[in-house]
């Protein structure tokens, strides 16, 4: 058998259903490029039919990613397998994934069918996707829940008609390990033809048995595994990669398996994909939580003082982590900057060295000295903001009062034109200038969510402001960083309006697309299996 593990990533499809704010194109480009430095063998780029803008971003990350492959997903729906197929036709080499539910509650309940016709349904979609590519994957929904009986039935006449890959999802999270590994097993003792297909599994983690799971699928002859980075996703979330592919490499004494994944580019994606997303990484989260490789205990500390391999079993580099470091001032030069830059793993195509270096310098004039994480920082910041920008702040002051009013006056350029506006509340200096931002806009926005946190360590820490807001019904997410808190939640909300400017923009051109039509998209439900 082989030992080689196919890694699946769908953070894109399955982990982007689940944030409080959909990711614009430039976004999703970035995750895709991060995760195809990782080593993900696959990566599910969307849904193409569910929006235009959905089908815009598969169409563009399908003409940029070159070494992993693409992959979107579709019903067992003429028009989402065609809608696929475009999108992804730019990809030299791409995966259609076709699903659809096998089990009694679904078929029953949801889809009122009998299992004659869903496969019939099945093998009608894989022979219409098989037009489009011989890369064709298929998902029996609710597979965990479905009768031996019928999942071997499905499985071996889909093969005949030409799947190469079969996916098993526990769609629910309702398995356990020895659950999965039974059903894995049955398949390979019942099903015929299945040495002719890769087998799959795409776990949740509704009762936190995801990685679990997915490593007895493993054991059980599974060569490809389905997750997310971090494990977001749908309600618990899914599996969480980067606990996987850690315990192939740490196991492989058990497991008798490996990947093709960077190992060292975990941690750098994990971050990457956490500031994006807007998902905060949990301190105790496995691998790549802050807590991951952190020792309190006075017994601890003794024994990794004498040898790391007493209370760890991997080593930090081994992902991509490193000590941070005392680095820089406002004297150290551009070549200074991309050297750090270069030691914290990031390439010259991951920021632009000219914005970075102006914000580094703006930093270190306050700072006076600047570490790596602010560096770090300071890039994400920039490459999420780096796209045309309709609304720039040009100058804002505030005066507040203790348990009083407080009044902001703002100077915001709108297009060409400078607009200024002042704004007194009782709740305080940043409402003051969102009041005011406001004003000036017009857009009716309400604001959802407000967190801020302390990027680095110390009176001097550089505060990062991320809010929520929903505007006509769609939810935005805005960034902000900045030393003055309120500087960076003025950032925060700018940076909002432009998300929104810019939905506004694209929502024109894509009502030129006549590739779509008003009937066909934007009104499906979502499935997660």
């Amino acid at each position: 058998m082989n030992s080689k593990v196919i890694i699946f990533d769908t953070t894109l499809r399955d982990g982007e259903q689940a944030l409080q704010a959909s990711l614009s194109v430039k976004e999703k480009l970035q995750i895709a490029f991060s995760l195809e430095k990782s080593g993900i063998d696959i990566i599910e780029v969307g849904f193409p039919i569910s929006s235009p803008g959905d089908f815009k971003s598969v169409q563009t990350i399908s003409k940029n990613i070159k070494k992993s492959r693409i992959c979107s997903l579709a019903r067992c729906v003429e028009k989402d397998i065609d809608a696929a197929g475009e999108a992804m036709s730019a990809s030299n080499a791409f995966r259609i994934h076709i699903f659809l539910a096998t089990s009694s509650l679904h078929m029953e309940s949801k889809l009122r069918k009998n299992f004659n016709e869903i496969i019939d349904m099945a093998i009608f979609s894989v022979k219409k996707a098989l037009r489009y590519t011989d890369d064709v994957e298929f998902s029996c929904e609710d597979a965990s829940r479905t009768t031996m009986d019928n999942l071997c039935r499905i499985v071996e006449k889909l093969i005949d008609t030409g799947v190469k890959t079969i996916n098993i999802p526990d769609t629910v999270g309702y398995t356990i390990p020895n659950e999965l590994s039974f059903i894995i097993k049955n398949l390979f003792e019942r099903v015929p033809n299945i040495h002719k297909s890769i087998i799959s599994v795409h776990c949740h983690n509704d009762l936190g048995m995801a990685v679990g799971n997915s490593i007895s699928a493993i054991q059980a002859g599974a060569r490809q595994i389905e997750g997310t980075i971090n494990g977001i996703g749908e309600r618990a979330g899914n599996t969480a990669l980067e606990e996987v592919i850690m315990a192939i490499k740490v196991r492989e004494d058990v497991l008798h398996v490996s990947t093709n994944i960077k190992h060292k580019e975990i941690y750098r994606t994990s971050q990457i994909i956490s500031q994006i997303c807007n998902m905060p990484i949990p301190s105790n989260k496995a691998i790549v939580g802050s807590n991951a490789f952190a020792h309190s205990s006075g017994i601890h500390q003794d024994g990794v003082l004498k040898n790391r391999k007493n209370y760890e079993i991997m080593e930090p580099s081994s992902i991509g982590l490193k000590e941070v470091k005392l680095n820089l001032t406002s004297r150290s030069g551009r070549a200074a900057v991309k050297h750090y830059m270069d030691e914290m793993g990031y390439k010259e195509s991951d920021y632009n060295i000219d914005e970075l270096y102006t914000a580094f310098l703006k930093l270190a004039d306050k700072k006076g000295q600047v570490f790596d994480y602010d560096l770090e920082a300071l890039a994400f910041i920039n490459k999420q903001q780096e796209e045309l920008e309709h609304f720039c702040l040009k100058f804002f002051s505030v005066q507040s009062i203790s348990n009083g009013l407080s009044t902001a006056s703002v100077k915001l350029l709108c297009g060409k034109k400078i607009h200024t506006e002042s704004s007194t509340t009782t709740n305080g200096p940043v409402d003051a200038v969102y009041q005011a931002l406001y004003r000036i806009t017009h857009f009716p926005i309400i604001l959802q969510k407000f967190q801020l946190v302390a990027k680095g360590k110390g009176k001097d820490a550089l505060g990062q402001v991320d809010i929520l807001v929903e505007y006509e019904k769609r939810k935005f997410h805005g960034i902000g960083l900045a030393t003055d808190i309120i500087e960076a939640s003025a950032q925060a909300m700018v940076n909002v309006l432009n998300n929104i400017w810019r939905a506004q923009e694209v929502n024109k051109k894509l009502k030129t697309l006549k590739n779509f039509k008003k009937n066909s998209i934007g009104k499906i439900p979502v499935y997660i299996f």
